[in-house]
């Protein structure tokens, strides 16, 4: 018999609200929740959070938590010592959600509360960015803006007191992601004249903690949910799906600091504290995360649903293992043969059976995913080796094909930015209308075309040919040249 899931039929562990998490979506609640749940479980942290929607506006997701009473299971699935390995968990660690601009009373609690250690954020790869903000108002509309006036308020509740400080760790696939975010925090304190003592508080009593995320997470299973429900037990909305493997690499000035307060570590968990994780990023980002950006556009146009269904189509799977192994392998800096093997490793994960991982929902802000994933190997390509990085610009290519008015697809993404490509659409001037998507739009923070000359032809050459041929024939022509 399916149960209801909530604090009636499952026995709660309260926990003092340490950790106020910006973003409620499966990636957290599968990976860092996750994790979390099980270093209280194990007695080496004491550390309940608090999550909220990141843009401060209504979500299905804050509703559903409610009425589950913040409970929901974490249902993982793979291949493990070439056995099929399945584990489930009822992820308990979550104390409260709710949505700011509905409760702003109580998100001040929140923030300015004696317990609170820790900020976690995944505001995707679109919210760590610098734009014209309010900071000193109820809710300024960007994620910098908001830690910005997050901070100001609590260092003045506290009067400046340096041990009132708070660890901010981010997950955004973004290169040095807290890095950046410390660095916005303080342009906008400049900008709104908050004053020295703040900026120097800023510095002296916070840490920013840059973070690489790896674990695959599509999400909820449709398709199998009530099979799932049944074998949990409970009518659970929020069930997230992921693959078994995880890593969390968290670095940067105070990580030691951090490492001491939140030693998920000694849980067994695979998390690792280091002063960079640079060298960490590099591989991951650009092999598993370029790949999968970089392919998405591509596949969705020959039908397929899934990153198994790419896999499984010979000139998918030729074209991504071909871009690794010739354009992003050869521009990261470490030894050819451990990359290679940590390639092999990461690109296998991609035929596991029990992940349904759908390309539709990788498409998510595709745009900026594609500018933080695969555009630094374009430029590597080009500033290291000389060369223009060719299979890098098909998948651009396709990327705007993809965004363009005749595919039929609606992405998830910028409204504007889409807009922008679908107004300015132009067959009759291809390499023009790439210039002005790159160059003039507003859409990318760096300009491509300045960067890597070269760049906008050779996109401009791919997207012809998928426009007047067609995706598979494009991407055969473009197999048969290399």
């Amino acid at each position: 018999m399916i149960k209801p899931l909530n604090s009636t039929t499952v026995d709660v562990v309260k926990h003092p609200v340490k950790v106020l998490q910006f973003g409620e979506g499966n990636f957290l609640r599968a990976f860092v929740d996750w994790q979390l749940d099980i270093a209280n479980e194990k007695g080496v942290i004491d550390a309940g959070v608090a999550v909220i929607e990141p843009r401060f506006s209504d979500s299905f997701v804050i509703d559903t938590l409610n009425k589950q009473d913040n409970l929901y299971h974490v249902y993982l699935e793979g291949i493990e010592d070439g056995k099929p390995k399945k584990e489930t968990r009822l992820v308990k660690v979550i104390q409260e959600s709710f949505s700011p601009g509905k409760d702003p009373k109580h998100y001040e609690e929140v923030i300015l509360s004696p317990e609170l250690e820790f900020i976690i954020s995944n505001t995707t790869e679109a919210g760590i960015r610098m734009e014209e903000d309010d900071v000193l108002s109820d809710a300024p509309k960007t994620y910098p803006g908001k830690m910005t006036n997050l901070l100001y308020r609590r260092f003045k509740h506290y009067n400046g007191d340096k041990e009132k400080g708070l660890n901010i760790i981010c997950c955004e696939l973004i290169e040095d992601n807290a890095t950046t975010l410390h660095k916005y925090v303080l342009e906008h304190a400049e900008k709104a004249n908050l004053g020295k003592d703040f900026i120097d508080w800023v510095e002296e009593a916070c840490t920013f903690s840059d973070s690489l995320v790896d674990r695959i997470v599509p999400g909820f299973p449709h398709d199998t949910i009530n099979e799932i429900k049944e074998e949990l037990g409970f009518d659970d909305n929020l069930v997230v799906k992921g693959e078994l493997y995880h890593l969390w690499a968290i670095g940067g000035k105070g990580y030691e600091k951090v490492r001491k307060l939140l030693p998920l570590d000694k849980a067994g968990l695979h998390v690792l504290f280091m002063p960079s994780i640079k060298s960490f990023r590099d591989k991951k980002v650009r092999i598993l995360n370029g790949s999968h950006t970089g392919m998405v556009p591509v596949a969705l146009q020959m039908g397929c649903e899934t990153v198994m269904d790419a896999f499984n189509t010979p000139e998918i799977n030729k074209f991504v293992n071909d871009m690794v192994a010739k354009e992003v392998l050869p521009m990261i800096d470490e030894d050819p043969k451990e990359l290679q093997e940590f390639a092999a490793g990461i690109l296998e994960r991609f035929y596991n059976p029990y992940i349904k991982h759908m390309l539709k929902s990788i498409s998510l802000n595709s745009l900026s995913k594609w500018e933080a994933r695969n555009f630094d190997t374009v430029k590597d390509n080009w500033e290291k080796a000389g060369k223009i990085a060719d299979y890098e610009c098909f998948t651009f290519a396709a990327l705007l094909a993809l965004y363009g008015p005749k595919s039929g697809f609606e992405p998830d993404d910028n409204q504007e930015h889409i807009a922008y490509i679908r107004n300015n659409w132009d067959e009759n001037d291809v390499e023009g209308m790439v210039k002005k998507i790159v160059s003039e739009s507003g859409i990318f923070v760096r300009d491509f075309a300045a960067i890597v000359p070269g760049f906008v032809a050779k996109v401009a050459e791919y997207l012809k040919e998928i426009n007047t041929e067609g995706m598979e024939k494009a991407l055969k022509n473009f197999l048969s040249k290399h």
